[in-house]
C-alpha cells in the first residue's frame, strides 16, 4: 500500500517528544514536518520534555527522538526511533493505519495521550 491511498483514522495522534538543546531533535524536526505534511488527517504535535515535564509525568523521557502514536484515547506506540522520515512512515502504517494494532497496557502512557488530548482540544 502506497501513501497516497493510506487514510489514517482521524482521531490519530502522532507526538514527538523531544528536547530543545538535542541536536538531534532539532534536525529531526524538518522529517516530522515533511511526514506531518502528507498525513493531513493526524494530527501531529512536537513537544519539549523540559518545558512540559508535568504533562510528561510521571514518566521521564530520556532518549531522543521518542514518539508516542495513539488512536482515539489508545496509545499504540511509545519509544525512541531513529530520527529518519522513512522510520515514522513506518510506524504510522504499522500502528495507526492497522486497526488491529494492539494498545500499550501502561496507564501513566494512556493517562498521558488524555492529558495530551485535552490541551489540545482546549
Amino acid at each position: 500500500m502506497n501513501l497516497e491511498t493510506m487514510v489514517p483514522p482521524a482521531s490519530a495522534l502522532v507526538v514527538c517528544l523531544c528536547a530543545d538543546w538535542c541536536g538531534v531533535c532539532r534536525e529531526y524536526q524538518s522529517r516530522f514536518t515533511q511526514v506531518q505534511a502528507r498525513y493531513a488527517q493526524v494530527e501531529f504535535l512536537w513537544i519539549d520534555v523540559e518545558d512540559e515535564a508535568d504533562l510528561l509525568h510521571p514518566l521521564d523521557i530520556k532518549d531522543f527522538p521518542t514518539l508516542l502514536l495513539a488512536v482515539g484515547n489508545e496509545p499504540r506506540f511509545l519509544g525512541p526511533v531513529t530520527p529518519q522520515a522513512e522510520m515514522l512512515e513506518r510506524l504510522i502504517r504499522s500502528q495507526i493505519q492497522d486497526a488491529a494494532a494492539p494498545a500499550l497496557a501502561d496507564k501513566s502512557v494512556s493517562d498521558l495521550v488524555l492529558r495530551i488530548r485535552s490541551m489540545t482540544s482546549a
